[in-house]
């Protein structure tokens, strides 16, 4: 379950303190951190445009009914045991448990139309944008395409060149973050939980001594024991000379030093690892990351029943309503009050939806035939549903969005070409956007 944490230092510990040129610029996702601003060079970056994703994954498959399309009219064997509450939009409704989301109804597009008959019980499909990525359990799961935050690595790189692109903010990783498929390790996301360690200074070493060169040079003897013996800051390159920049700006430390935050503020978000995290994203969207993902914990949407590990809908689901409620709600009217919200979209989404029948355990089980999601930012058109299910909630009755729509509206969003392109290890063009995905036409 996603438990409380006493504080933010807890969720960001790093157990070394390394510092990247102890391991000869240590790489991120295979490679180097020179290699990656080359990158981001040949592919234009930085970007003037400041655009950014944040996507909260509700690892399990959060129950549709049980929050954001609930049908209380439905037999008492479908209908949620929770009460409803009205939103900020006329007729539409909510679970009792999402008030405070059900208070910016009018900043969010409820889409409860999702098509996620391709996925299954991992990230891999939902978080690709793409239903041609599946769980297969044969060792090429995924068929090699990539997740749309690696996409985002690749065609447009980081807002900032001293932070990184693509960065997970996860308990679990294999099975709550997809990553590169065969586009490559160096678009893979970063662990966050790892990268401000790797940018922490050694202890005694300051940044008004990374400014002296001669004292640089001792400290690459130090500290740099994979670097060749003769290599000089004369003779790098221009990328390494900013791999060192990145480190003596501080940037990547700054943005995960929550700590500079408010009482008030932190507050808001709550202390739960999902609130935690949410706050965190914020921070790393407004200092230059593109493409973040957010897990408050492995699988704690499956509920099943009381049976099992994360419980049925009253015992299990009903405890963390409140915190996904607070940790949208706040990071929403955040960005707003920043004036980052119009540059920022954000996604609430899990890899499917939950039966229309309560089981025998008081829990709902798998259901890939529909799921509901929940957008806001991005300059998009909010304060609608999009799509319906029908009176069972357990199909699409209009308007339905696949996971390759999804993908299309996250790129054009980021304004990444829809057509682009990227070559696998055999030389064959793979397109971004696949099976005919199309922007989300009510969002436009």
């Amino acid at each position: 379950m996603d438990q409380p944490r006493s504080g933010s230092s807890r969720l960001l510990h790093v157990g070394s303190r390394r510092w990247f040129l102890q391991a000869g610029f240590a790489g991120i996702g295979g490679l180097s951190f020179p290699q990656l601003l080359k990158l981001q060079a040949a592919n234009g970056q930085p970007n003037a445009a400041k655009k950014s994703v944040i996507l909260f994954w509700l690892s399990g498959g959060p129950s549709h009914l049980d929050m954001w399309d609930p049908k209380p009219n439905a037999p008492q064997e479908i209908r949620s045991p929770f009460g409803t509450i009205a939103t900020r939009l006329p007729g539409v409704n909510f679970t009792e448990h999402l008030p405070l989301q059900a208070s910016i109804a009018d900043k969010l597009s409820i889409i409860r139309s999702v098509d996620c008959s391709a996925s299954n019980h991992t990230p891999i499909t939902m978080q690709a944008g793409n239903p041609l990525a599946r769980r297969t359990n044969d060792g090429r799961d995924g068929a090699g395409y990539p997740s749309m935050g690696s996409v985002t690595a690749k065609f447009r790189g980081a807002n900032d060149p001293d932070m990184p692109a693509f960065v997970g903010l996860a308990d679990s990783w294999i099975s709550d973050v997809w990553e590169s498929g065969d586009m490559g390790s160096q678009f893979a996301p970063v662990k966050g939980n790892e990268l401000a360690g790797k940018f922490a200074l050694p202890s005694g070493l300051s940044v008004p001594q990374l400014t002296n060169r001669d004292q640089l040079r001792r400290e690459i003897d130090r500290f740099g024991r994979d670097l060749e013996r003769d290599r000089t800051l004369e003779r790098v390159d221009r990328y390494t000379r900013q791999a060192y920049e990145m480190v003596i700006s501080g940037k990547v430390q700054k943005a995960f030093n929550v700590n500079e935050e408010s009482e008030a503020t932190k507050k808001a978000y709550g202390n739960e690892s999902i609130g935690q995290k949410a706050l965190l994203a914020r921070r790393l969207v407004e200092g230059g990351v593109s493409f973040v993902l957010v897990s408050g914990a492995w699988g704690y949407f499956d509920h099943h029943g009381d049976s099992v590990r994360w419980g049925g809908i009253e015992r299990g689901l009903k405890p963390l309503l409140p915190r996904v409620d607070r940790a949208l709600f706040a990071l929403v009217n955040d960005l707003e009050q920043r004036g980052l919200l119009d540059d920022t979209l954000v996604i609430m989404m899990g890899e499917f939806g939950r039966s229309p029948v309560i089981n025998k355990d008081y829990g709902r089980d798998h259901w890939t035939n529909v799921m509901s999601m929940v957008m806001a930012g991005g300059g998009l058109n909010h304060g609608q549903v999009v799509g319906s299910t029908d009176s069972r909630g357990g199909a699409v009755a209009s308007g339905v969005v696949r996971p390759q729509d999804l993908a299309a509206t996250t790129f054009q969003h980021l304004g990444i070409d829809l057509s682009a392109h990227w070559l696998n290890s055999r030389g064959r063009p793979i397109p971004i956007v696949t099976e005919g995905g199309r922007p989300i036409p009510e969002l436009s």
